[in-house]
């Protein structure tokens, strides 16, 4: 097989197995989008998998997001930061179709900053740590409602939903409740804000590869797969 082909074996597998899971939880496939997780991959990989059936693309790190851009990996798709993004680091984010991880007043005001001085409006997602944990980036579930209240009270920026990273598993399908949870939060959410355009609660994003199907269960509509689509990760030593 070459590269080509094993990787639309990969996205076509992923795809059935995703419309699968939305079928059992009464919803319809194309409710869920596939972002693929392009952390290490090579713009060449990258621009193979774009012609796939992969709806958007992430990017967990700055400088590949930007030299991807630059070399047009990802055309035609839409391409997320996914990661944790430093404050240093904002204007080379900025102008991204859509910012995931949006976890502090601190790094909304200074992407607000950069957003309204190049005249536009960020899409972002506000990511929480569902389940506390002191290792992982995301608020506290108690703390979204006064850091959607600071988005709401910027222009530049515009609220498009949540998204989080639940604990790894311990126990087959233990993640499925910290999905459940988070669709319980993004429910409220989009019920305090209910009409309000600042604040659009239309993506939910979680799931991975391991678990992508608990989080469709839990009502994703978005989910991150990397290792599934692109083999594991050859880090470099």
């Amino acid at each position: 097989m070459t590269e080509q082909e094993t990787l639309r074996a990969n996205v076509e597998s992923i795809r059935a197995r995703m419309a699968d899971a939305a079928r059992a939880a009464g919803r319809r496939p194309d409710e869920v989008l596939l972002c693929a997780a392009s952390k290490t991959r090579s713009a060449e990989i990258v621009r193979l998998a774009a012609s796939l059936p992969i709806d958007l693309f992430g990017e967990n790190r700055v400088q590949e997001l930007v030299e991807k851009q630059a070399a047009n990996a990802y055309a035609p798709k839409p391409a997320h930061f996914i990661g944790h993004l430093q404050t240093n680091k904002v204007k080379q984010v900025v102008g991204c179709d859509l910012i995931q991880s949006v976890d502090s007043e601190h790094l909304l005001s200074k992407i607000a900053a950069e957003a309204q001085r190049r005249g536009l409006v960020q899409p972002i997602l506000l990511e929480v740590n569902i389940g506390g944990e002191e290792s992982k980036s995301g608020i506290e579930p108690g703390a979204l409602w006064a850091l959607l209240e600071a988005a709401a009270a910027q222009p530049s920026v515009q609220v498009r939903g949540l998204m989080t990273i639940p604990p790894v598993e311990e126990q087959p399908g233990e993640a499925r409740r910290w999905f459940a949870a988070m669709r319980r939060l993004f429910d409220e959410a989009a019920d305090r804000w209910k009409g309000d355009s600042r604040v659009r609660m239309e993506m939910l994003s979680m799931g991975m590869s391991g678990d992508f199907e608990q989080a469709i269960a839990e009502g994703a509509t978005l989910v991150r797969v990397g290792t599934a689509i692109f083999g594991p990760r050859a880090y470099k030593v």
